[in-house]
C-alpha cells in the first residue's frame, strides 16, 4: 500500500501530475486545491496518497494534507461517487465550505458542481450527514503543516488559459462550458492555477 509519495515533480496536467522518485515516474491525480501549492517543474513536492487497485490499473490520488484524503476517502464510499467526481468536488469547493453544505443541507450550491445533479446532491446530503458529526475533532487531529510550496512558472497567458481550460474538461465541464468560464476570468489570473481557482469559485457562487 503508498500512503505517502516524495519526489520531483516532472510534468504537471491536471488533473494529473508526473512525480519522479528515486528514478520511478508515479502518474498521480490530485484535485485543484492540491495543484494550485505544487511547485514549479523539477522542484520537490510531497503528496498523501490514497492507491487504488482494479482489474484493469492501479490509480493513485495524491493530496497535500491528510485532511484531504480523509474527505476523498468519506466521499467515495458514497453509492454513486467514484474517484473522478471526488476530485471534482473537491476542486470546486473547499473541504471546510462543503462540510459546511452537508451539515446545512445546501443542495442549490452542490449542484453548481460540475457532475453533481440534483439526486446526487440530495444522496450527498442524506448519506454524509452522519459521517460528519466527528469530522471537525478528526480533521483537527489530522492537520500538518503545507509540505509543498507555491512556484509559479513562467508562461504567456494564452498558454495558462489553454491549460486552464484543458483542466476544467478533465474536470467534467464541457469545452465551451470551460472556454466560456475562463474567458471570464482571463485578466484576473496569473497562471493556469489561478485561473482555474477563480473559474471554479464563480461556477459555484
Amino acid at each position: 500500500m503508498i500512503g505517502f509519495l516524495r519526489g520531483k515533480v516532472l510534468e504537471k496536467q491536471p488533473p494529473m501530475l508526473l512525480l519522479d522518485v528515486q528514478g520511478v515516474g508515479y502518474e498521480v491525480n490530485g484535485p485543484m486545491s492540491t495543484f494550485y501549492n505544487l511547485p514549479a517543474i523539477g522542484e520537490e513536492a510531497s503528496l498523501y496518497i490514497h492507491f487504488v487497485v482494479r482489474e484493469d490499473a492501479q490509480l493513485l490520488y495524491g493530496f497535500a494534507d491528510r485532511k484531504e484524503r480523509l474527505l476523498f476517502r468519506t466521499l467515495i464510499k458514497i453509492n454513486g461517487v467514484g474517484p473522478k467526481l471526488a476530485l471534482v468536488i473537491l476542486s470546486g469547493i473547499e473541504s471546510d465550505a462543503f462540510v459546511l453544505c452537508i451539515e446545512d443541507g445546501d443542495i442549490n450550491r452542490l449542484i453548481k458542481l460540475p457532475g453533481v445533479g440534483k439526486k446526487t446532491a440530495e444522496r450527498l446530503v442524506v448519506e454524509m450527514r452522519d459521517k460528519f458529526k466527528d469530522w471537525e475533532s478528526n480533521a483537527n487531529a489530522l492537520e500538518t503543516q503545507g509540505l509543498i510550496s507555491r512556484n509559479a512558472q513562467p508562461g504567456s497567458q494564452s498558454d495558462y488559459a489553454q491549460e486552464a481550460e484543458s483542466a476544467l474538461v478533465a474536470l467534467g465541464y464541457k469545452p465551451a462550458e470551460a472556454s466560456r468560464a475562463i474567458a471570464a476570468v482571463k485578466n484576473e489570473g496569473n497562471s493556469s492555477e489561478d485561473l482555474i481557482r477563480l473559474a471554479l469559485k464563480n461556477s459555484v457562487k
